[in-house]
């Protein structure tokens, strides 16, 4: 009887499209290999053969690395986008905040005791502490 393996996590299997290959290599691997191939005719021309084929390897290897890297489910391109925003674009000192639910009621407690008290025609901010008939803020004393 033949074994068959089967994979664990079906999210990890790709679609094969041609020569055991995914439409994502294929297309890499044809754009390497038309930029390739005319630069090594075109440096053969005026240079040794294997300083071309060094040209085109040196030219043709991001294509390769495109379609063969992956880290942790990521292509290439993905994994440096995020190498540049750590690196280069974020600020370096990330800190840490939280939204405190409560200073949000009480801001929204505040406001409501403000409009409560336009409706009813009072003049003071409910913030403020109320002065006394002496002129004096509460809990100051004179002297």
């Amino acid at each position: 009887m033949a074994f068959v393996p089967v994979p664990k996590d079906l999210n990890a299997v790709k679609t094969k499209v041609l020569f055991n290959l995914t439409k994502r290599q294929l297309i890499c691997f044809g754009s390497g290999a038309a930029v390739g191939v005319p630069l090594f005719f075109l440096i053969k021309a005026h240079a040794a053969s294997s300083a071309a084929a060094l040209c085109m390897i040196v030219v043709m290897l991001p294509f390769f690395l495109l379609a063969m890297y992956e880290k942790n489910g990521q292509p290439l391109e993905k994994v440096i986008r995020d190498i540049i925003r750590v690196c280069f674009i974020r600020q370096k000192k990330r800190p840490y905040i939280t939204n405190n639910f409560y200073a949000v009621v009480e801001r929204q407690a505040n406001l409501d005791k403000e409009v409560y008290g336009i409706v009813n025609g009072k003049k003071t901010h409910p913030r403020r502490k109320k002065a006394d008939r002496s002129g004096h803020r509460a809990g100051k004393s004179k002297q």
